[in-house]
């Protein structure tokens, strides 16, 4: 997918990007249990404005654009040679089209530094799972829950932690070492 770039996101289009960052979060929940989904983090919404705006505060945010109009958003974090995907959504009008997986290829490369990506998504997001294993080559290395908790996440695994108790899934992707003498070689 050529038409798919990354702009910056501006103050401008800030809200907007957090209304549908909760849009697509809300579409896969709700998709997975319907109405009687539990897993709210603030009312009526899966993941809530105050995270979502602190991701973006401490992240580099971009809106997914195709055409010149945005078709979803992703934030993520570099320091060195490590990434952290904080958000990364498409709008479910846009689903299974290409969108996301482009858009990860553009993160990948606008930072060729980074080794490793980490990420992780909810237990029940099986749509996110297969993105970021089937697609994007990221590997499940760790299964947060009860028994195992988030050592970066206080209330994971505790009475506290309403919104996902039977835990999250931690991805790795191992980016391959560029090495030019081998590639000189191979030539």
């Amino acid at each position: 997918m050529n038409d798919i770039i990354l702009t910056a996101l501006t103050p401008d289009d800030r809200e907007q990007f957090i209304l549908d960052n909760q849009e697509a979060f809300n579409y896969g929940a709700l998709e997975e249990f319907g109405r009687r989904d539990d897993h709210f983090e603030e009312d009526g919404e899966i993941i809530s404005r105050k995270t979502i705006a602190h991701a973006i505060d401490v992240g580099e945010a971009y809106r997914i654009m195709q055409n010149g109009q945005p078709v979803g958003g992703v934030v993520i974090r570099v320091d060195g040679t490590h990434g952290d995907l904080d958000l990364l959504f498409v709008s479910p009008k846009a689903h299974s089209k290409g969108i996301g997986y482009a858009a990860w290829c553009a993160v990948e490369r606008l930072h060729p530094e980074v080794t490793v990506w980490e990420t992780v998504t909810p237990y029940f997001e099986q749509r996110n799972i297969h993105f970021y294993v089937n697609r994007c080559g990221f590997h499940i290395v760790e299964f947060f829950n009860s028994h195992h908790p988030d050592p970066n996440d206080p209330d994971m695994g505790r009475e506290t932690d309403e919104q996902f108790p039977d835990g999250m899934f931690r991805f790795e992707k191992r980016m391959p070492a560029s090495n030019p003498d081998a590639a000189e070689e191979e030539a």
